[in-house]
């Protein structure tokens, strides 16, 4: 399989597969790399599409540049990208994957994709922060007053990043979409899913035991045979 090395601006990038005016757009969650859309491109590229995966802020080739892997800045970059590359394919569809999906709720919630597919998408980010802030004591008004806190899992709750949030609600998505969520999900509650689904008429794939993060061998294999059962025409 061809692979090309790419820079949109100052996004490293990889393009997988022959020159081809089919796209997908190859959005890596929270602690992954462009790299890891092999396993798409594997599926897909044989079908005739080309797939097309760039790093995150703080993510991959970026792990050491000081710009942070905000909503900010992740939006900036996913517009960025479409921007670079609407003019040049007659099809552009979307694979996202967690904190990735939900960047590209909010970057492209005015665009219509030809296909999306969602893993363990972060569908509802004002009520994950909500989530974190009870998990960890903390209210409102202390995080309005000390705008950031460490908490002990790892994530720093922000005051700027749960304003922007709130301010750019999901209520626009008219893409086709297909989601593969894990039964055992922790982050994305299954409420949300449903309502999420319902409200934007997606195809829901549930794995029994499955969890947000699919690493196993079985959920990997899992994760594979969803992808090949998938209408790419």
């Amino acid at each position: 399989m061809i692979i090309e090395k790419q820079t949109i601006g100052t996004i490293p990038a990889l393009l997988f597969g022959a020159p081809s005016d089919r796209l997908f757009l190859y959005v890596h969650g929270k602690g992954s790399r462009k790299e890891e859309a092999e396993m798409l491109a594997r599926e897909v590229v044989p079908r005739g599409y080309r797939v097309l995966a760039f790093d995150l802020p703080e993510h991959g080739d970026r792990t050491n540049e000081p710009r942070p892997c905000t909503v900010q800045n992740g939006v900036c970059d996913l517009q960025a990208v479409h921007e670079a590359v609407k003019g040049s394919c007659s099809s552009i569809s979307l694979y996202a994957c967690s904190l990735g999906a939900y960047f590209s709720l909010v970057a492209w919630r005015d665009v219509i994709f030809r296909k999306c597919l969602f893993l363990s998408p972060v569908l509802d980010m004002e009520r994950l922060i909500r989530n974190m802030m009870r998990w960890t004591g903390v209210t409102e008004e202390r995080l309005r007053e000390e705008k950031e806190i460490p908490t002990p899992f790892g994530e720093t709750l922000s005051w700027e990043y749960y304003e922007y949030v709130r301010a750019h609600p999901v209520d626009i998505w008219n893409s086709p979409t297909s989601i593969l969520y894990g039964e055992n999900d922790t982050l994305t509650e299954r409420d949300v899913l449903d309502s999420f689904a319902k409200k934007f008429s997606c195809r829901v794939t549930v794995m029994k035991d499955g969890e947000h993060y699919f690493h196993t061998p079985d959920q990997l294999r899992f994760l594979e045979n969803w992808l090949g059962e998938q209408d790419y025409q």
